[in-house]
């Protein structure tokens, strides 16, 4: 009688623990669903604010834009002024007016540029070309700007700024780099 108690008591607690995993799947699928529902309802908000903003884009005043996405990435103003565009590869040298440190903005990854350097095997030449992309040490920060930490319409605002620095239009560019130069 015992034994049969006994196994009658884990077949109900096996049976309930088996009901409540089901619930609690069905619950967790339930959840996901809304959580997917107001990711999908975020993203359309933002698409909606974001084709209102993008009619009435402007930069009237490219480098103080560029200071203040650096400040916005970088944490730190570095009071920029621009020194010299470059135009293959595309690239754009500017100075902190604060320390003196230099900046080379460019569309260029680091992994990239790695293989300019490559391609590019005669150290005389590079040094002669004077691309500050091809002078860039091994070490230095590399910083990525794009709409996820520069604002939601950098990626409108970008080509803006770039044609008003440079005189040169961007490619489809949805981000850019910022590398320091000790």
């Amino acid at each position: 009688m015992e034994i049969i108690l006994a196994v009658v008591m884990a077949s109900a607690v096996i049976f309930f623990g088996a009901l409540i995993s089901m619930g609690n799947e069905r619950q967790r699928r339930a959840i996901d669903g809304l959580r997917e529902q107001v990711v999908l309802w975020a993203v359309q908000d933002l698409k909606i604010k974001r084709e209102h903003l993008a009619q009435t884009v402007q930069v009237p005043d490219p480098i103080n834009w560029v200071n203040k996405v650096v400040t916005r990435v970088y944490g730190q103003d570095l009071n920029l002024k621009v020194v010299e565009v470059f135009e293959n590869p595309h690239a754009l040298l500017c100075n902190s007016q604060n320390d003196g440190t230099n900046v080379v903005f460019t569309s260029f990854s680091p992994t990239e540029i790695k293989a300019l350097k490559r391609a590019k095997k005669n150290r005389l030449l590079q040094i002669i070309d004077g691309n500050p992309l091809l002078l860039l040490p091994r070490n230095a920060a590399a910083f990525e700007f794009s709409i996820l930490n520069s604002g939601i319409l950098f990626d409108l605002e970008l080509p803006l700024a770039w044609k008003g620095l440079t005189g040169n239009d961007l490619d489809e560019m949805n981000s850019i780099w910022m590398y320091l130069r000790p």
